[in-house]
């Protein structure tokens, strides 16, 4: 299937060749913010950890003392336009990933396919942010940034193929671009782009409404329930792009599991576990979705994934930092 299809990922690297070049020769026109702008993004298709990269990194700059905001396409939901994400917006109207932000991070967050108009949105509704954190927005070329972080997973760059005969959005640079930064998110590089790696963990354990309500995960919730799953496996929900990655950190972590693999992006609009069930552990990108639970004797738990780096990385960030304060946009993308 791949060669029928590589005549048609020829014309699309054309096409992204083309709009870059545009872009560089100036007939297409980027915005540079009036505040400092990192871009996390993926050159492959599908989920490969940007979710947990921002958090980190949302969480990382507000130790440095900045005030990040976060903006993102709002990619699954219905909102038209330029919208602002509250802890009571639906993930059917901003997306699942913009609202688990929100939610993480307590972080102004607005959505927009246009970035540009998101960030002057945020900008405008919170003078107080000093940073941006762009969400997915490595093809969005009309927003200039001053930095931007690749992340890999496992997965690497599959057949190194472009669309649709391949996985890869871009071409995959030969080198890593000045001022951009290559993250693992997996235990070791999976393309020849050297990078630094993160390790993904569980933090622990807790009760959905208690989550929603803004209540940290304990590990000492998680331990509980590796207990009780040894006298009944848990059943164990993952609608993420790679489900089976939360089960194998699940049994590791002790839990005893009846696996339930969902479509990324799962909708949630029936429950897919038994009404029987006791007990039941989702990821949060499930758990924003879910609505009002029917009331009965299942009990959901929430189990969140941090993502941490090691001290390369951290010097690597804070370098970036200081070239991210002289307000300097990154030219050349790939």
């Amino acid at each position: 299937m791949a060669c029928t299809l590589w005549p048609l990922s020829l014309l699309f690297a054309a096409l992204v060749r083309t709009r870059l070049q545009l872009f560089r020769w100036g007939f297409l026109r980027a915005t540079l913010a009036e505040v400092p702008v990192w871009v996390v993004g993926n050159i492959v298709v599908g989920g490969a950890g940007k979710t947990p990269t921002v958090l980190a990194l949302y969480k990382w700059l507000v130790q440095q003392g900045r005030t990040p905001g976060i903006v993102s396409r709002g990619y699954g939901g219905r909102a038209v336009g330029v919208q602002e994400v509250t802890p009571d917006s639906l993930a059917a109207d901003v997306g699942d990933e913009p609202l688990l932000l929100k939610l993480r991070s307590r972080a102004p967050v607005v959505i927009g396919r246009d970035r540009v108009a998101a960030v002057q949105a945020l900008l405008s509704a919170h003078p107080e942010v000093n940073f941006i954190i762009s969400d997915d927005g490595l093809q969005h070329l009309r927003l200039k940034r001053t930095m931007q972080i690749i992340v890999f997973d496992a997965r690497g760059a599959g057949n190194g193929w472009l669309l649709p005969a391949g996985p890869l959005r871009q071409p995959l640079p030969c080198e890593v671009p000045r001022r951009s930064l290559v993250l693992y998110n997996c235990p070791a590089p999976s393309t020849a782009l050297p990078g630094y790696v993160a390790s993904s963990q569980l933090s622990g354990a807790v009760a959905w409404l208690d989550w929603r309500a803004g209540r940290p995960a304990t590990p000492q919730t998680l331990a509980t329930l590796a207990a009780l799953s040894q006298q009944e496996p848990l059943w164990a929900a993952a609608g993420i792009a790679q489900p089976d990655r939360f089960f194998n950190m699940l049994r590791k972590s002790g839990l005893s599991i009846k696996p339930l693999p969902l479509p990324d992006h799962h909708d949630y609009a029936t429950l897919p576990w038994p009404q029987e069930a006791t007990d039941v552990v989702i990821t949060e990108k499930d758990a924003v979705k879910l609505g009002p639970l029917p009331s009965g004797r299942t009990r959901v738990w929430v189990v969140p994934l941090d993502l941490r780096w090691n001290d390369d990385m951290d010097l690597a960030l804070r370098h970036a930092l200081d070239d991210s304060l002289r307000h300097r946009p990154l030219q050349r993308l790939y």
